[in-house]
């Protein structure tokens, strides 16, 4: 939504920044939900829950003409728990006291944790530097149904597999230098994206990563493939995801492909789904499977099985009430996929969830 120069002055700490901009505009999700989760025999957790069906944020974005076909832009943007009122979050950096053994000591907390950046723009492409997302999870959120939100997310199996919680750079990445191709190359797109590790102790470069996606959408087609790597102690980790997505009108199909990799451990997951238009509304279903492989016979047979349904009904443009449930089955007592925010381990268990909530968007 737009705001005048007048309106941010009162935002007080960003007046300054406004004041040098052709366009800035202020923006923002919140979402919130009634949220119960139970895995195997533990009792249902039932909470009051964020981003069901979009991530709460708020953010500021700005333009700046500088005149022949070029442009200057900033992006800050911080994740909201609008549950209890805070703002921003963790960031993924390493601790510098326990980057001499490789640890990572938590994520320490950062307002605009989100999306932190500054671009150049013009008829050659988008220079942009910054916190940002990474090439190889923007191909995952965006042809998953639900787009990597609530109780039926794809990611529910394709971030846990092979402890990739403990890479710092799957969904984001810091201190990042990224090139976008122009928009008038007939459909075609893609990115590159490489992140410095900055020294971190005896660790030397973690955090380091460099990755990429290119794809091609005419039409009711889109078709996109990506790949990332990190470097992370004791092994490197890969990231690779091929996917695509046909809108025949009446419901709009997506599928992808996504192989993690890390040393000799490696989880291929599946996903087909879909979105139908119902009147002021639209349905998603999607089925995920994750399937492992490694050294050892657990390993090997720690796979599970996603189904989730949702149903969205826009009460306008900008505010929606949705339902969504979703069901993991683990394969064997080694496989401990759960749904985000459950109730302890699901450990070859099955792992339920369902939430009712509300997202309004400005």
């Amino acid at each position: 939504m737009k705001k005048s120069l007048l309106a941010l002055a009162v935002l007080g700490t960003f007046a300054g920044v406004a004041s040098a901009q052709s366009t800035v505009t202020l923006f923002g999700v919140v979402d919130l939900n009634a949220r119960q989760v139970k895995n195997g025999s533990n009792e249902s957790l039932k909470t009051l829950s964020t981003d069901g069906n979009a991530s709460s944020r708020l953010g500021f974005r700005g333009v700046e003409d500088l005149g022949g076909g070029l442009s200057a832009a900033f992006w800050l943007e911080a994740g909201l728990n609008a549950d209890v009122g805070t703002a921003g979050g963790g960031n993924g950096s390493y601790n510098a006291n326990a980057a001499a053994t490789g640890a990572v000591a938590g994520s320490p907390g950062a307002f605009f944790n989100r999306r932190s950046t500054v671009a150049l723009l013009g008829g050659w492409g988008e220079l942009r530097l910054g916190r940002d997302y990474t090439p190889a999870f923007w191909n995952t959120t965006i042809f998953d149904p639900f787009g990597t939100n609530g109780v039926a997310a794809f990611t529910n199996l394709s971030i846990n597999g092979l402890g990739t919680l403990g890479s710092n750079s799957y969904v984001r990445a810091n201190n990042t230098i990224g090139y976008f191709l122009p928009s008038n190359l007939g459909g075609l797109y893609g990115q590159v994206q490489t992140s410095a590790g900055e020294g971190n102790g005896t660790v030397g470069d973690s955090n380091k990563q460099t990755s990429g996606r290119i794809g091609y959408a005419a039409g009711p087609f889109n078709v996109a493939v990506s790949h990332g790597q990190t470097k992370t102690l004791p092994d490197n980790w890969k990231h690779s995801n091929v996917a695509g997505s046909w809108n025949f009108g009446f419901l709009n199909l997506m599928a992808q492909y996504d192989i993690l990799k890390a040393g000799t451990r490696e989880q291929k997951t599946y996903l087909i789904g879909t979105v139908v238009p119902l009147g002021q509304g639209e349905f998603k279903f999607a089925y995920a499977k994750a399937d492992q492989d490694g050294t050892t016979a657990a390993l090997d047979g720690a796979d599970a099985d996603q189904i989730g349904v949702g149903y969205v009904y826009n009460l306008s443009k900008r505010t929606a009430m949705y339902g969504h449930y979703a069901r993991i089955k683990n394969k064997n007592t080694t496989a401990a996929f759960a749904i985000g925010g459950g109730a302890g381990s699901a450990a070859g268990a099955t792992s339920k969830g369902f939430e009712v909530g509300v997202r309004h968007s400005f």
